[in-house]
């Protein structure tokens, strides 16, 4: 018999998060079987808060992303290789061909739920396309076929030549979109193609003589193999996963070891979550399937390392992870800074597949806690409301500079996003054995089949704005089973199953429980509330979940939180918008612990959200203060209204306050940067600007290695002469300059102070030239480097900086005198 691999490697209540035998209370005893999906096909939602975001997928973002994908060129670029079209290979990066794929699997759940029969012939038109694209021997990446020298940093001259290629990242997107099409509509179509593809894989890339000792570069492709073998039982994919997971990190062909894409060790010795955020979670995605189909318990202790360093130190309190823009991954322990937090949209997601890959090898329902969180807040805020506009990342802190966007050159989060959204109901319920284990709460109709009964469940349920559910359980036979119903740690006395996070205020109120009227004391174990008994058509479970307001205070390593608290209310995290308040402004405010929280169900605002006043104060310029009125919202809706200041984690005391500052010269400048280096004696450009940010937004810096707030740096560039620059809007008299330089080290590049630099201004000919000064250009780190110079009166100013070799480098704050 197969075991499950939680009794395999967590014997005893010691190990046990959640309810365990250990409170006393009478333990539930879990059945020796594995837990098992129950498909998103079996689940309908009908709530107010799913179903609303559901169909505006499918409505609107489904057709949105195919357009951008018509108007980009990503189909153009199947034609092409297909030898249906003559033309130019279109787009940025060699994994263009992905966002087609993610659409198509989006597309394809939301065909298994709600037939159209037009978006079903009009994916197979798009089939066609891919599947002419496709070489005789299976190969399938378009710029490699279409012969892109433009993208060859990318890939290369030939096939297969670069690690960090993704073709088989491009190749994990097609199965997965390919199973999704087959389960949901029968037809082959996609199938075969992904199936002529991944025996090409299989035959590539192994142990054998001849074949090439590569991990996939970026991951996808380990879960999606273990996805085509569970739908064709050939074994040989899932054996190619367990390959690509077992290369990872043997630095096989003396390649270099590569913390950014987590193939820097072998994952049996991994401890510490590192590099690339959304390949880290796609990475153990797929170890975990492995894992589990395998039985191999070693990657699973490994795995559960690395989460346990991943929860308890690198987790947004909305369940974003990956803090840092430099490598859109992980930065060290605790380091979750807030305004330039980059939680990628697609990290999120990743996050919701690692958490419930582990719960279903584990059955604890510690991990639906952390899906749960992520769920709720990290993934929705990534698109908005209307489901035609996407955040890449997700910052818990705004000064009013982030937008949402209908398309990205990078474009993967808006794909992704579709494919996703059509598969919530896929997290709410498992089976094992004869158990039914319900793990979100949402009004909805289930369809479930355990060994050895089908029951059906109807929740009723106004959640996440009430605590109250009601499910209608109804056997197809009469018989005693277990239905398990997870009670989340924020209901009870912890936000993440770890001490990241902890509530103030201890909790005023229990769950509830009862069957029939009754009330019972359920078993407990794996943080579920279980209810074994004889079961018949017509019994009904009441389960109230307490939805109280609760402060949550991080960690006190976590820097960036000190002297904070942010605001939960149920599974939602809430935040302060400018658009709620008197003055637009949020981040010259703060909350005393001791002032209470009103709540109000607002059906107009946002499309029916609960909102929370509480009184506070405003920090003015004098360090007087007032009060005012805020109003939180939940952080999943934020930005939906128009760019405003924004903040999840509010200060409990003026010191942590900011009061709103005087306008300066270079407050009120245009930022930008010059896209060539530019003599005294060259014209100033006035077309081609490239963006810049961050260094002109006030906010003073703790050292040359705060990048908690804004600032701007040079990607990629090292040794370089690079620049950055100021507009103002009319000529302005200026006189000395403070410049602070940004330095740091990161595996993604070292930024350190520049050799030199000098100052250039505008003249009145629209040439830049040196200011006359008898001052030195300083590089001291963290301290600002005063230039006084003769007065000039200009409408420019550009700081031209010569990186030191090997090194990049950057401007954290930029004062104009």
């Amino acid at each position: 018999m197969r075991l499950n691999l939680f009794t395999m490697l967590l014997p005893g209540c010691a190990a046990l998060v959640g309810f365990t035998a250990c409170t006393g209370a009478e333990a539930y005893e879990r059945p020796d079987a594995p837990v098992k999906e129950v498909a998103f096909t079996q689940v309908h939602i009908d709530d107010s808060f799913w179903a609303p975001r559901i169909e505006t997928n499918r409505k609107v973002s489904i057709p949105s992303a195919f357009n951008e994908c018509e108007k980009n060129g990503r189909f153009d670029n199947f034609a092409i290789a297909g030898g249906l079209k003559k033309g130019e290979h279109r787009g940025d990066f060699s994994f263009d061909d992905t966002d087609p794929y993610k659409i198509i699997e989006g597309a394809s759940y939301s065909l298994a739920v709600e037939y159209d029969k037009q978006l079903d012939n009009y994916l197979d038109s798009v089939i066609n396309l891919i599947a002419a694209a496709q070489e005789p021997d299976g190969y399938l990446t378009t710029c490699v076929t279409n012969k892109c020298t433009r993208l060859s940093g990318w890939w290369g001259t030939h096939r297969w030549e670069k690690i960090n290629s993704h073709e088989l990242y491009n190749s994990g997107h097609l199965y997965e979109a390919a199973v999704a099409h087959y389960l949901a509509t029968g037809k082959r179509s996609l199938l075969d193609v992904a199936i002529k593809n991944a025996d090409l894989v299989c035959k590539t890339f192994g142990y054998g003589e001849g074949q090439i000792q590569y991990p996939s570069g970026h991951p996808i492709i380990e879960m999606a193999l273990a996805k085509l073998y569970k739908v064709t039982g050939d074994k040989k994919y899932l054996d190619e996963a367990k390959y690509f997971v077992e290369e990872t990190g043997r630095l096989s062909n003396g390649r270099k070891p590569s913390p950014y894409s987590q193939d820097h060790q072998p994952i049996l010795e991994q401890e510490e979550i590192v590099g690339h955020a959304v390949r880290a979670g796609y990475l153990y995605s797929g170890v975990a399937d492995v894992a589990s189909l395998t039985n191999d318990s070693a990657y699973f202790n490994a795995l559960t390392r690395i989460w346990d360093n991943m929860a308890s130190k690198k987790l947004y309190i909305t369940g974003g992870i990956g803090s840092r823009a430099q490598g859109e991954g992980f930065g060290p322990n605790y380091e979750l800074k807030n305004h330039t937090a980059y939680c990628e949209t697609c990290a999120s997601i990743a996050n919701v597949y690692w958490n419930y890959r582990m719960f279903l090898a584990t059955g604890d329902a510690k991990y639906a806690d952390v899906y749960e969180r992520a769920l709720y807040n990290g993934v929705p805020s990534g698109v908005s409301l209307s489901g035609d506009k996407f955040f890449y990342d997700n910052p818990l802190e705004s000064m009013g500079q982030h937008e949402r966007q209908p398309w990205f050159g990078c474009a993967c989060c808006p794909g992704n996003v579709t494919r996703f959204m059509a598969s919530v109901p896929q997290y709410m319920y498992a089976t094992q054995g004869d158990d039914v284990l319900v793990n979100l709460y949402i009004q909805s109709t289930a369809d479930i089949k355990t060994d050895g009964n089908s029951v059906k469940l109807r929740q009723t349920t106004d959640f996440p704005w009430n605590g109250a559910v009601s499910m209608d359980v109804d056997p197809e036979t009469e018989g005693e089973f277990a239905l398990r119903l997870r009670i989340p740690g924020w209901a009870q006395d912890a936000p993440v199953p770890t001490d990241l996070y902890s509530y103030v205020e201890k909790p005023s109120a229990k769950y509830e429980l009862k069957v029939n009227g009754e009330k019972v004391n359920a078993m407990t174990g794996d943080g579920y509330a279980t209810v074994k008994r004889v079961w018949k058509k017509g019994d009904k479970v009441e389960l109230t979940l307490p939805m109280d307001v609760k402060r949550v205070k991080a960690n006190d390593n976590v820097d960036d939180d000190k002297g904070k608290l942010a605001i939960q209310r149920g599974p939602l995290m809430y935040c302060f918008e400018g658009q709620d308040q008197k003055d637009s402004l949020v981040l010259d405010k703060y909350i005393p612990t001791d002032v209470k929280f009103a709540e109000k169900f607002e059906p107009q605002l946002l499309n029916g959200v609960m909102t929370l006043s509480v009184t506070g104060k405003k920090l003015l310029a004098d360090n007087k203060l007032e009060d005012v009125t805020l109003t939180a919202i939940p952080y999943c809706t934020w930005n939906n209204r128009g760019a405003d200041q924004m903040a999840v984690w509010m200060p409990t005391q003026a010191t942590y306050a900011v009061a709103k500052p005087e306008p300066s010269l270079a407050s009120g400048a245009q930022m930008y940067s010059e896209p060539t280096e530019l003599t005294s004696d060259a014209p100033a450009a006035t077309s081609n600007l490239n963006w810049a940010w961050g260094y002109n937004d006030q906010w003073e810096p703790k050292s040359s290695a705060d990048t908690s707030k804004p600032y701007h740096y040079w990607w990629l560039r090292q040794g370089t002469t690079e620049n950055v620059c100021y507009r103002f809007n009319e000529p302005k008299e200026v006189s000395s300059v403070d410049v602070y330089w940004l330095a740091f080290n990161h595996y993604d590049g070292d930024y350190e102070t520049p050799e030199s630099w000098q100052l250039y201004y505008r003249t009145p000919d629209n040439r830049w030239a040196p200011v006359k000064t008898a001052d030195t250009y300083g590089v001291e780190k963290d301290k600002y480097n005063h230039v006084s110079f003769e007065p000039v009166t200009t409408t420019d100013l550009k700081v031209s900086a010569k990186l030191r070799d090997g090194k990049s480098g950057g401007v954290i704050e930029w004062k104009v005198n």
